[in-house]
């Protein structure tokens, strides 16, 4: 058993129900790399070395990724770092080594240990590994009912240790990598088998294992997310936008941004706000030197950057009418819950008593009402309840149709069918 096993046996573990903490905690000690801090793999040689190594060790693998979001266009990983017992800790860099299906294959029997599964799934699907099961510590501290539910929060929490800070957000494609940060990165996977052990054991006493064990499934078994319909629409400060030709300026430079970032590989927003497209948006200026007294578009852009995004501007200006966007977006589901009470008095009283009842049962079951059963699902349901009456077994239905997982199902269909009978 590992030091850091121990100190999950001895310590408590705070979950909602648990008594106040004791106003002078002893100090928490600083956890240290086991083996030291693993040398980069950049190289074939010493990535198949990593490979036979992970193909040879035992129990499960932890696993973690760093990007650079808000400095590199996309969501690419410059950093995997992996622990599993037999083969120690290894940091390997995906821009020297892109392709690392060999090392997902030595380990697809294994299941995956990650913090916040969802956010590094896509980027390692993308340098070809992808697991076939997985433990989500985050999740699983979500169902446990911790409040925080933080790597860092977690690992101090549950098994005592402190992780160091301070890197999280830096720019992950800077080469070489400072070694603090590799420390840093080298510490995610460190004690994260030992942090899954405990969560599993403290879902166990639950009574929420089973539960767990449905989540972490369907993720493993999701596909990966369609590309997002309009993008431009989420522009940051777009409410402020609501006539048709400022929208039209926003799509056409949101659009000519991406161009840029896509082709310098930087984020977009490090090549013109959000805030400045709205800017441009509202006043729609006729040439560039209008465009440059905007907020922005200062006097430290140069006369063919501005002269770039006049051009989006122009485009945005010469469309007929009827090439420019509609408002909104095309409803995919039911109407925002605040236009109910106008739309369907009937259905905004069903939604009330349904999101009263599966607030309740959250917090008796100490965990996140989203995490029960996710507000859409809730809307869609009370908005079109089943025909021709609301029974156990259709709710049930048409809870497994827009995704609920099994104990999910079993959970909240009794409180709905309730509030569809009103």
């Amino acid at each position: 058993m590992t030091d850091a096993q121990k100190t999950a046996e001895d310590s408590t573990l705070r979950t909602p129900g648990d008594a106040t903490e004791d106003p002078r905690p002893a100090p928490v000690p600083l956890l240290e790399p086991r083996e030291g801090i693993p040398p980069v793999t950049a190289t074939d040689e010493d990535l198949a070395q990593v490979v036979a190594a992970f193909a040879a060790g035992s129990g499960p693998v932890a696993v973690d990724a760093e990007r650079a979001s808000g400095y590199r266009y996309g969501q690419r990983a410059y950093l995997v770092q992996l622990r599993r017992e037999g083969a120690g800790s290894v940091l390997i860099d995906p821009v020297a080594c892109p392709d690392l299906s060999a090392l997902g294959e030595a380990i697809a029997g294994a299941e995956w240990v990650l913090h916040a599964a969802t956010q590094d799934l896509p980027c390692l699907r993308d340098i070809g590994m992808l697991p076939a099961s997985l433990f989500d510590t985050e999740l699983a501290g979500r169902l446990a009912g911790f409040a925080r539910v933080g790597l860092g929060a977690m690992v101090e929490n549950v098994l005592g240790y402190a992780l160091e800070k301070g890197h999280s957000a830096v720019d992950w494609s800077t080469r070489p990598l400072p070694e603090p940060w590799l420390r840093y990165a080298a510490l995610d996977v460190e004690l994260l088998v030992d942090l899954r052990d405990a969560l599993e054991e403290e879902l166990d006493r639950q009574g929420k294992l089973d539960w767990a064990r449905q989540e972490f499934a369907a993720i493993a078994a999701a596909p990966p997310a369609p590309p997002r319909k309009d993008p431009w629409r989420r522009t940051s400060g777009m409410h402020k936008v609501r006539r048709r030709r400022q929208m039209a300026v926003v799509r056409e430079l949101w659009t000519a941004r991406d161009r840029v970032a896509q082709k310098r590989d930087v984020s977009p927003g490090k090549v013109l706000s959000d805030a400045a497209i709205v800017e441009a948006a509202l006043n729609v200026p006729p040439n560039a030197h209008a465009l440059a007294t905007l907020s922005g578009f200062g006097h430290r852009m140069g006369r063919r950057q501005l002269e770039q995004w006049q051009a989006a501007v122009d485009r945005a200006r010469a469309l007929p009418e009827s090439e420019l966007p509609q408002p909104g977006q095309p409803l995919n589901g039911p109407p925002p819950p605040r236009a109910w009470a106008d739309k369907d008095p009937a259905a905004a009283a069903r939604l009330s008593a349904a999101r009263t009842a599966v607030t309740a049962l959250a917090e008796e079951l100490h965990l996140p009402q989203e995490n029960l059963i996710t507000p859409d699902t809730v809307r869609r349901v009370c908005w079109e309840p089943p025909e021709p009456e609301p029974t156990e077994s259709a709710v049930s239905a048409a809870l497994a149709d827009y995704g609920a997982r099994p104990w999910q199902v079993e959970l909240v269909t009794p409180l709905l069918v309730r509030a569809l009978s009103q």
